[in-house]
């Protein structure tokens, strides 16, 4: 055999002793590894504590529906009329009728029969507690002592009771005056003197009481308390078809107006035509009643200071068409 081919032996030995001995070294670190992240998946395992089973808390709603019965909606309650109002913002015959309308509407507020034949929370509990949360702005939590709903089923009803309210009174009082309505709103204005107008417009500061201390300086006006703005405009029969709400008390109407969206649509073509005659010029724009700060636009005219005692009783008895008659209606009612 030649020195060459003894060389190529050597060589083709050598290497698989390499190969060899760097697959073993592979397999070591394989375990090694493997070992490792068994460790590691035992380890953060045995630092869990152990999933409690979710323990069933007997809330006896049977209990909650009957107080709730007897306290407002027999036919000698408990509670007078009056409270009632205060309590749910409202009167008894407009809930009932809400509550009538979202449960026809949604299967959800249907009272139910479970698996061992007891009946769920009711209608009334549902709506009581959707109710609660946003007269007072409460947690979900605040209203389970009383109705014996959990926060859960609270949130729940509070999420579809507004859904439902939407659903079937939005096509009738959450929307802007449509083209019947304008008939509607300038017949009546026309009636009492004011033709052209569709509605009074004007803003009130409501009190932030809970206001945080970070944002008391840019919500607070001179009298050193923060407050809210919020701004309406509302018809003859006190339909209230716009409400801006929500901007800083720092401002005054005039900057709450740039604000606002009630012109959005006489800026962008959409709004409806009318057509009225005053002083033998014909108009084709509406306009909105407010008082003395508000700027003379084309859109707005200031309520006059001087009346003649006929004229006066027939624009107060007739329609109270005065702008301040929003503020101190709204402020009435956030005051009850």
């Amino acid at each position: 055999m030649s020195f060459s081919e003894n060389s190529s032996l050597e060589s083709v030995d050598e290497f698989e002793a390499w190969q060899s001995r760097v697959g073993q070294e592979n397999q070591q670190i394989d375990r090694m590894l493997e070992d490792m992240l068994i460790n590691s998946c035992n380890m953060f395992i045995g630092d869990q504590p152990p999933r409690a089973r979710r323990r069933y808390r007997d809330t006896q709603r049977e209990i909650g529906e009957a107080r709730l019965m007897k306290d407002y909606f027999v036919d000698n309650p408990t509670y007078d009329e009056t409270i009632f109002r205060r309590r749910f913002r409202m009167r008894r015959p407009l809930f009932c009728r809400i509550v009538d309308a979202v449960t026809a509407n949604d299967e959800y507020f249907e009272q139910r029969t479970d698996a061992t034949g007891r009946q769920g929370i009711s209608s009334l509990q549902k709506c009581t507690g959707a109710m609660r949360v946003l007269a007072y702005g409460t947690s979900a939590d605040a209203v389970d002592e009383y109705l014996r709903m959990s926060e859960a089923t609270t949130k729940e009803a509070l999420m579809n009771f507004v859904d439902g309210v939407i659903s079937c009174f939005g096509d009738e009082y959450l929307r802007k005056p449509n083209k019947d309505d304008l008939t509607r709103l300038l017949y009546a204005a026309d009636q009492r003197g004011f033709p052209g107008m569709i509605g009074s417009i004007d803003c009130m500061h409501w009190e932030w009481e809970n206001c945080p201390n970070a944002w008391a300086g840019q919500y607070a006006r001179r009298s050193g308390k923060p407050t809210i703005i919020l701004e309406a405009v509302a018809s003859y029969d006190l339909w209230i078809w716009h409400a801006f709400f929500g901007t800083s008390g720092l401002l005054n109407d005039i900057n709450e107006l740039h604000r606002s969206p009630v012109f959005d649509d006489i800026l962008t073509g959409r709004a409806p035509k009318v057509s009225y005659i005053v002083n033998g010029h014909e108009n084709s724009k509406a306009y909105y009643l407010t008082d003395d700060i508000y700027c003379n636009t084309r859109n707005s005219i200031t309520s006059p200071t001087v009346l003649s005692e006929s004229k006066l009783e027939q624009f107060c008895l007739g329609a109270n068409l005065r702008a301040d008659l929003i503020s101190a209606m709204i402020s009435a009612k956030l005051a009850d």
